[in-house]
């Protein structure tokens, strides 16, 4: 009859047979699914895998994480200046204050000389808006027609014209009431007519400039318009066009000499 110690024996070199066994047929399990070549490639394309992603993962982390903690602890440092006072007693401070004071003076003269007590007009060519100021407040605004940037070639091509609206600082050289259009060659090449001689009687037209016109110098004028419906958009042939009533108020409060800015 076996004896208690004996069982314990049994049971336990059973428990090792088992434990060889399982070993042996993982082993052959190992063994057999490397012999075939597709599952070592497989298994390869997996470490690879793994090892892009480890790599990935921690790109991501230095430079989401890492990277702006120690710019962060960088920025910790103690500052050069623990109060405004010592600040102030600092030579390049007082340096730059005074440049920079200097420099905020002469913006405001530049400023002051752009917009002085007299009436000035600014154009928006951008979006075909006008502002008139006097005495440095906005008294009236609206919208107008400035150049279409639209090219035009003569017929036999030896003449071409481009219909921009000039930009920058100008003033207003004369005021006309009851102007007289003179037409220029464009104005018969684009409507495909013959050009006169210069002082043909096709050449002049009252009436389409409206009841006052003021100039800006090289043909350039600020004028009225029968195309009322068009203002606002970009279809002029350089001209600033304004409609009756707007025109009428800029004409009176403008003198010769007045400011004109376009942009």
């Amino acid at each position: 009859m076996e004896t208690e110690e004996t069982t314990d024996i049994n049971q336990q070199n059973a428990k090792e047979d088992d434990r060889s066994e399982l070993i042996q047929e993982i082993n052959g399990l190992w063994n057999k699914f490397f012999t075939n070549p597709i599952n070592r490639k497989i298994f390869r394309i997996v470490i690879i895998c793994l090892i892009v992603a480890a790599v990935i993962v921690f790109s991501f982390s230095w430079i989401v994480f890492i990277v702006p903690g120690l710019q962060e602890s960088g920025r910790t440092r103690k500052p050069k200046y623990e109060n405004l006072a010592e600040v102030k007693k600092d030579q390049g401070y007082k340096k730059l204050i005074g440049q920079m004071t200097r420099d905020s003076k002469n913006l405001i003269r530049k400023f002051s000389s752009f917009t002085s007590g007299q009436s000035y007009l600014i154009i928006n060519t951008i979006d075909n808006k006008f502002l008139l100021y006097q005495n440095k407040k906005l008294v009236r605004e609206g919208s107008c027609s400035t150049g279409s940037y639209t090219r035009l070639t003569s017929s036999e091509g030896s003449r071409h014209w481009i219909f921009k609206t000039p930009k920058g600082r100008f003033w207003i050289q004369q005021k006309i009431t009851s102007p007289l259009w003179v037409r220029p060659d464009w104005s018969f090449v684009e409507e495909g007519l013959p050009i006169p001689p210069p002082n043909d009687e096709s050449r002049f037209e009252y009436g389409v400039l409206g009841d006052y016109a003021m100039s800006l110098g090289d043909g350039y004028l600020i004028h009225g318009t029968i195309y009322k419906r068009l203002l606002g958009m970009p279809v002029t042939h350089g001209c600033v066009r304004l409609n009756d009533e707007d025109l009428e108020s800029i004409y009176h409060t403008m003198n010769i000499g007045s400011k004109v800015y376009i942009f």
